[in-house]
């Protein structure tokens, strides 16, 4: 029990120390080619901190376990959407530009929609549906570069000028140990925060869904608290926002075509599969609640955050009694 212990708070101080250098990178780069916080978050951070999701997808795919990368996505779109972000908002509420929230959401949206046709009526995800995902990723970073060349950031301050300053080489060392900390952390993590609950005597139900979606989704949950403490918010939400976006279109499209496979059932809810009648419907519900005020007001509210966080502590409990 002391081992896991040990390389579980090596991992927690991996991710700390790699979310701070990718934060530091990102933003510096948002600045430096006057590019909006709100894209670069995502599109350079959300590739950066999605990685751990796209390593045990894709080896779980591999290994023949397509409902790990099922759950995994799920999962980590819930708890991006109703812990991390929620903590954002609870924490620093502000206002958010709807044009450059319109792409990533609308994209998400779309990729929701391929992944309700696959589970609701076809029952499985074949590799044609990898293939489309696949296809969506790329057509949405495309679209994104294109709208970073169009919204050049406003020129910064003197603050944000000594930021500038930093060489381009540096920014992309911080970007890239960034991102390997914090997938060394997640891993570390997870792996012995699952064996710690194990001998604790947690459900492997609950284990599969919490464990594992909430530690890939660490370095979302670093990179938000960093970004909140350095005043980048903006790069937070679009990290959010990029992340579930590649959830469904990178992770998902990956492991799809790597190895299909048909809508698991773990559990049931009124004799009906509780990925069709919970997961899904509460994934999309979040993001509904997380996007359509900023896309409406442009405005984030505290009480969104909230609502949020009782939604994710509630979705919680739920998983102790199926």
């Amino acid at each position: 029990m002391l081992v896991p212990v040990l390389l579980f708070l090596v991992g927690l101080v991996c991710l700390i120390k790699g979310g701070d250098w990718f934060v530091d990178g990102a933003s510096a780069l948002a600045r430096k080619f006057h590019l909006p916080e709100l894209l670069i978050g995502a599109t350079v951070v959300s590739i950066g901190t999605t990685l751990p999701e796209v390593m045990v997808s894709t080896l779980s795919a591999l290994e023949g376990h397509g409902e790990i990368a099922y759950g995994n996505a799920i999962g980590s779109v819930i708890c991006n959407a109703a812990l991390i972000a929620a903590i954002t908002l609870a924490v620093r509420p502000g206002r958010a530009d709807p044009k450059t929230l319109k792409l990533p959401v609308a994209f998400f949206f779309l990729a929701a929609a391929i992944y309700c046709v696959a589970a609701y009526l076809l029952g499985s995800f074949t590799r044609l549906i990898g293939f489309i995902m696949l296809a969506v990723f790329i057509a949405y970073m495309i679209l994104t570069v294109r709208q970073m060349k169009k919204n050049p950031q406003p020129e910064a301050g003197e603050e944000a000028e000594k930021e500038e300053d930093m060489p381009t080489w540096k920014m992309l060392l911080f970007l890239v140990l960034g991102a390997a900390l914090i997938a060394v952390g997640a891993k570390l993590l997870v792996e012995n925060g699952t064996k710690i609950a194990e001998a604790l005597g947690v459900p492997e139900s609950v284990i599969a869904l919490t464990f594992v979606a909430l530690g890939t989704s660490l370095p979302e949950l670093v990179t938000a608290i960093t970004a909140l403490a350095k005043g980048h918010s903006d790069l937070s939400l679009g990290n959010v926002i990029g992340a579930n976006v590649f959830n469904l279109v990178l992770v998902s499209g990956l492991s799809v075509t790597l190895a299909p496979f048909a809508v698991p059932q773990s559990a049931t809810i009124a004799g009906y599969n509780s990925s069709l009648v919970l997961e899904i419907p509460l994934m999309i519900l979040v993001m509904l609640i997380l996007t359509l005020p900023a896309l409406l007001k442009g405005k984030l509210s505290r009480a969104q955050g909230i609502l949020l966080l009782l939604i994710y502590a509630a979705f919680c409990a739920v998983q102790f009694t199926l």
